[in-house]
């Protein structure tokens, strides 16, 4: 499919401008894109007759406009992040047997946006809505893994960071690197009853364009009900999901991810124990 330099451009320019703290001179722009500065001050001042951004005389520089902030308020009306994981929680759920959820990076806090129930399964306190400490759950550190130390420093300050349930859980900054380490290692994050005694967890992460984690899908079982090997495909499962729901936001899949489809389900019915 060809594409439409002018409107590449234009694009460009306006991710460059989200993604900075304030607004920036013409020139920076046109030497971090790399765009003739020319070129950069006509698509400025187009941009700036829609209202997609502002220009600030006084300081040369420029920044979002109103028009940015009505696109991005479109964006939150219309939650397409939420309605394109849907499905795939579902699908997950239905391979699974157990309940699935999707949560987003709250400050400290995990998110919960959306919770797909199991036929037969209680429901669970990852609910729409509830906030709970990122680095207890495994949708938190799947997502947390997926930072760099600076930033989950910048989280995680000093010991008062660290809030627990069940008297479990990382403690420290140094406990959550280890963790975090194993999470990378491994390619999943886990959580073995220290966010509801007799339940687990097991999670990866969503990534955005730029390989940004932006939630973390996950599943939760009754501990006892599942061993190893079934544990190993629910994880096989998790990330699978994972990788389908970053494709679906345009998002950097992991080369080495296995192509295709799902990992075979062998679906399980509720009250199915397995040793």
């Amino acid at each position: 499919m060809s594409t439409v330099p002018a409107a590449d451009q234009v694009l460009s320019i306006l991710r460059y401008l989200a993604r900075q703290a304030g607004p920036v001179p013409a020139a920076a722009i046109s030497r971090d894109i790399g765009l003739p500065r020319s070129t950069t001050y006509h698509l400025l001042d187009t941009l700036a007759r829609q209202d997609f951004v502002v220009h600030l005389p006084e300081e040369r520089r420029y920044g979002l406009g109103v028009s940015a902030f009505e696109l991005a308020s479109g964006y939150s009306r219309q939650a397409p992040f939420e309605r394109l994981a849907r499905l795939p929680l579902a699908q997950l759920v239905d391979r699974t047997g157990y309940n699935a959820h999707l949560a987003v990076l709250h400050g400290r806090e995990v998110l919960y946006v959306i919770e797909e129930r199991a036929p037969g399964r209680a429901p669970l306190v990852s609910d729409v809505g509830v906030r709970l400490p990122a680095q207890l759950t495994a949708s938190g550190r799947a997502v947390l893994a997926r930072l760099s130390r600076a930033q989950v420093r910048a989280l995680f300050p000093d010991p008062s960071a660290f809030v627990t349930r069940n008297e479990t859980g990382p403690g420290s900054l140094s406990a959550l690197h280890e963790l975090l380490v194993e999470v990378r290692r491994r390619g999943h994050a886990t959580e073995e009853g220290e966010v509801t005694r007799g339940f687990s967890s097991l999670a990866a992460a969503v990534l955005d364009h730029r390989a940004h984690p932006i939630a973390g899908v996950a599943v939760t079982f009754p501990t006892a009900d599942v061993g190893t090997e079934e544990r190993h495909r629910l994880a096989g499962q998790v990330t699978w999901t994972a990788r389908e729901l970053t494709r679906r936001v345009g998002g950097v899949v992991d080369p080495d991810a296995t192509a295709g489809g799902p990992p075979e389900a062998g679906r399980r019915q509720a009250g199915d124990r397995r040793p």
